[in-house]
């Protein structure tokens, strides 16, 4: 991870997350956000995105392919790139860290909006001084 976090991949399924989070980070935490509805949206958005995300925030529990499934898929074809969980179900947390380095850490729903981009952030500056 080199650079500024600036650009966020959300990939959630229910529009008010999306609303809150994209709201949430770009006007509190001025980032740029791309919304996906889905894993497999993400994975065709990353497949001819101009410019790879900073990070991806990812929902653990969508229809289809799920948070996980999503995750093995991007770290297939872009590894390394950052992913923050955001879930409602918080005993993934543990489970998660222990088992990818490229997760950097699960927020839990429901959250503060207010405190969202500075926890993003936190959680990726903290790995990449790490």
């Amino acid at each position: 991870m080199t650079g500024k976090l600036k650009h966020v991949l959300l990939v959630d399924d229910e529009p008010d997350i999306q609303s809150i989070v994209r709201l949430a980070l770009e006007r509190v935490g001025g980032m740029s956000v791309t919304v996906c509805d889905s894993g497999l949206e993400a994975l065709q958005y990353l497949k001819i995105a101009p410019h790879r995300p900073d990070l991806v925030l990812l929902d653990m529990m969508m229809p289809g392919m799920d948070g996980l499934e999503t995750m093995q898929a991007i770290q297939e074809s872009w590894s390394g790139l950052p992913i923050v969980f955001i879930t409602a179900r918080s005993w993934t947390h543990d489970m998660i860290e222990a088992q990818r380095p490229e997760v950097l850490g699960v927020i839990t729903k429901p959250f503060d909006p207010m405190q969202l981009a500075e926890q993003i952030r936190g959680m990726y500056y903290r790995r990449r001084t790490s």
